[in-house]
């Protein structure tokens, strides 16, 4: 074995940067996760609107891969991926999904469950026109989560894109391109705390309600 993975049972962080009360604690969840994430991006954390997204597929076998979230408000947690995507085929079938931002640096971590639902025309095609003209060209050429057979073969599908566009001003949106919102029916609230005894609440809506709730460590 490696020193490394010798000395893993020993590496540990003592968590006491901040704390987690009810009383400080926004009045939405959403409210919460904007408090959150701009002092995640106040204090420089690298990608803070990066999030790992969990899904299943029909048979129940898990997935998780880190994606960017485009957005998030009262309705719920956007991101933006291809349709034909493994994600989007597990979003299909079971219709639920997970998110973690995980702001490790600032001892930190936000946890998003619930349904998911595809967003409107509108909102693809206004996230769409803000994205580089290199990134929409390479959501054309990617078969996104295919088998493919080189590195090559990849750059061939994207030099055939450039010239197909080449003489457009302006991309269109693939067909097979858009947005998931996940709209949550719990968030957590996590805050490392010293002696493992973490702060964390929870955000549960019943209906229409939410209430909190603070969970063992």
């Amino acid at each position: 074995m490696s020193e490394a993975n010798v000395a893993m049972p020993s590496m540990r962080v003592s968590y006491d940067a901040a704390a987690l009360h009810e009383s400080s604690l926004a009045g939405t969840w959403h409210e919460q996760l904007q408090r959150w994430f701009d002092e995640a991006v106040a204090a420089e954390v690298a990608e803070p609107n990066a999030m790992v997204l969990a899904t299943s597929d029909a048979e129940g076998f898990p997935s998780s891969r880190t994606v960017l979230c485009k957005g998030f408000d009262e309705r719920g947690v956007v991101f933006f991926t291809n349709y034909t995507s493994a994600k989007s085929h597990d979003l299909a079938a079971t219709r639920v999904a997970a998110a973690t931002f995980p702001w490790l640096a600032m001892q930190r971590q936000v946890n998003v469950r619930g349904t998911v639902e595809k967003v409107s025309s509108a909102e693809t095609a206004e996230y769409w026109g803000a994205r580089p003209r290199g990134s929409q060209l390479g959501a054309w050429a990617s078969a996104q989560s295919r088998v493919v057979t080189n590195r090559e073969a990849l750059e061939s599908a994207l030099s055939g894109i450039e010239r197909r566009f080449a003489d457009n001003e302006r991309v269109p949106v693939p067909p097979h391109w858009g947005g998931w919102r996940i709209r949550p029916e719990v968030v957590e609230f996590w805050q490392g705390r010293p002696d493992r005894l973490h702060d964390r609440l929870r955000f549960r809506r019943a209906d229409e309600t939410w209430t909190v709730e603070r969970l063992a460590p």
